[in-house]
């Protein structure tokens, strides 16, 4: 019996890694893509457990979903602190350089 490649493996680590790079993007986009490859590695890995003498890439299935996992917590953080940002300073005053320099200052009591 010949093995086939898993699917979806290469596009659940692909995922991983941009759900990583991307958690700077207000923290939607990395959020996004982590609950994607979080998915379809849960799929991937179903298929696997019935046959896994008949398919290879499960390395890939097993690091995208880590670094999945890891996107989804940095993006999380990072949506977090800007909801806190935007609900401390304003979206205006977040939008002004100058004025947000401002209100950081009177914040820290300078």
């Amino acid at each position: 019996m010949e093995q086939q490649k898993l699917p979806n493996a290469t596009l659940i680590l692909v995922f991983g890694i941009l759900s990583i790079v991307t958690c700077c993007c207000y923290g939607i986009i990395g959020l996004i893509l982590g609950i994607v490859a979080i998915v379809l590695a849960n799929k991937a890995t179903k298929v696997y457990a019935e046959n896994p003498e008949g398919y290879t890439g499960f390395q890939n299935v097993k690091t995208g979903k880590i670094l999945a996992i890891i996107g989804i917590v940095l993006s999380a953080l990072y949506l977090l602190f800007v909801l806190w940002a935007v609900t401390t300073f304003g979206w205006d005053t977040m939008q002004d350089q100058e004025l947000l320099q401002e209100r950081i200052q009177e914040m820290m009591g300078q």
